[in-house]
């Protein structure tokens, strides 16, 4: 047993061996397994004499210290880097407010306020919009939301379903490729095989890590899919069954709210409400490292309900089963702690 490498990046930690996880109550967790979150619940932001129990002094802090955030991120974007032209005439530092609200779909005075410390008060839709916009990595999204006393409902914010004994079966599975989702498809943890089976997930953002959105948007994911329109169409009729008992939760619709809006596959199957359940079945890969996979999908529930499953993937003859041992052989040799 190699011994667990700890890392914290961006909100991400890989344990033992080759499991990563996304790291937020995990912290001390050792795993080799990569992890993203579960379902967490929050709707906006309320100052103080809103219930939240929040003082006066302490909200208006608050509010200075988000204006002064947002205002320091925003002079260090370029416009460059958002897609923008910069023009001759171009005075402020990074981008302007008016950029910054057009990029986040929220209004100019609107976001004035915001950066002015006005008394108003922001949903977490719109600060997810905002850290897209200033590009945020992890910890610097995290402090926002803190500062707006607001919670993150990404998957990235937190994970209470992985444990140390998860991690070591995720890593004791390998070379099978396996990870632990939720059942909105944010992928919780995996092991170091699965992290090249469809793409190169450790290069993907911790609250990108959703199979429905991967399959819909990522196109190294949907170019290992054989069979992709089928799966797209399957895995919607699986999120909507899913999503019946969530449809208030705001970590689901905002997760539907981001489908709809860039994917037009998505909206086009979203639209027959249909709806199928959970089951096992043959899949095919053309994986970009070792080739065709034809491999056997099994989802080991990890509770009475149908929340977290522990997905694995074994080899449905040998060629396939070599080939995953190629696979795993260049994923250990690649995976190395990062800073």
């Amino acid at each position: 047993m190699t011994t667990m490498a700890e890392r914290t990046t961006a909100g991400t930690g890989t344990g033992t061996g080759g499991v990563t996880v996304v790291t937020g109550a995990l912290a001390g967790v050792a795993g080799t397994v990569t992890g993203v979150t579960g379902g967490v619940t929050g709707a906006g932001v309320a100052d103080a004499g809103a219930g939240v129990g929040v003082g006066v002094g302490e909200s208006e802090i608050r509010r200075h210290e988000l204006a002064a955030f947002l205002r320091h991120r925003r002079e260090h974007i370029t416009p460059e880097q958002v897609g923008l032209p910069r023009g001759r005439r171009r005075r402020t530092p990074g981008l302007r407010r008016e950029e910054v609200a057009q990029l986040s779909s929220v209004g100019v005075t609107w976001y004035t306020w915001l950066e002015q410390a006005r008394d108003i008060q922001v949903s977490v839709q719109v600060l997810d919009a905002l850290a897209r916009t200033l590009m945020l990595d992890s910890n610097e999204r995290a402090h926002l939301f803190q500062l707006a006393a607001a919670v993150d409902p990404t998957p990235a914010s937190r994970c209470p379903t992985i444990t140390p004994a998860l991690l070591q079966t995720l890593e004791q599975l390998e070379p099978l490729p396996a990870c632990i989702q939720n059942s909105r498809y944010d992928v919780l943890a995996y092991n170091r095989t699965y992290g090249l089976l469809l793409c190169d997930l450790d290069e993907v953002p911790p609250e990108d890590r959703n199979c429905m959105l991967l399959v819909t948007t990522n196109e190294q994911w949907r170019s290992s899919i054989v069979l992709l329109d089928e799966t797209v169409r399957l895995m919607a009729a699986k999120f909507r069954g899913s999503m019946a008992g969530h449809l208030a939760d705001p970590a689901w619709k905002m997760l539907l709210k981001r489908l709809c809006a860039e994917s037009e596959e998505f909206r086009e199957v979203w639209e027959r409400h249909e709806v199928v359940g959970a089951r096992s079945k043959t899949k095919l890969f053309d994986n970009r490292y070792v080739g065709r996979l034809t491999l056997v999908h099994t989802d080991l529930w990890l509770g009475p309900g149908e929340g977290p499953r522990m997905v694995t993937y074994a080899a449905a003859d040998e060629e396939s089963r070599g080939r995953l041992e190629e696979l795993h052989a260049l994923a250990a040799s690649r995976r190395s702690p990062r800073p």
